[in-house]
């Protein structure tokens, strides 16, 4: 399972007893607040795209969208998802737990703006019922993301 992959990769971190499972799901945002009683603008969701023929990872606020011009602009490419049956083959979690952490080799990660207006989130740790409260500063070590961008609107 996913979550394993998520606490082996934070033991070098010695954060994964940090990770919490709950009964319910939280596979969306909106179930994912209602499980951490938090707003859900404050869980940082991972979305999964595909640039060319890689795949890359965006990390957002809760209660962000894509802006379809702004990621042209930035990608130089129509926004374009992986399919759900791609998801966990090409970034190593299902649909539902897809985090930044114990991702699969080259996969790149980029953390969006929508993020800077919180002290800390709530991303999924690799399976539909868990998630780890981070500061800022520790999602950008923890996630090896590539850069901030500005890819959304909230």
């Amino acid at each position: 399972m996913s979550v394993e992959k998520v606490k082996e990769y934070f033991k070098k971190y010695n954060i994964e007893n940090r990770i919490q499972e709950f009964e319910e799901s939280s596979a969306t945002v909106e179930l994912a607040a209602k499980a951490l009683n938090c707003e859900p603008k404050r869980i940082a969701k991972t979305l999964s795209f595909k640039v060319g023929d890689e795949p890359i990872l965006i990390v957002v606020a809760g209660d962000a969208k894509i802006d379809n011009a702004k990621y042209k602009a930035q990608f130089n490419k129509k926004a374009t998802m992986l399919k759900y049956d791609e998801v966990e083959k090409l970034i190593g979690h299902a649909v539902g737990g897809v985090c930044p952490f114990a991702i699969n080799e080259g996969v790149k990660v980029y953390l969006d703006d929508s993020l800077k207006r919180f002290k800390t989130v709530y991303p999924a740790c690799g399976s539909s019922n868990s998630a780890i409260e981070l500061s800022i500063e520790e999602l950008e070590k923890y996630s090896n993301y590539k850069s901030w961008i500005n890819v959304c609107k909230f």
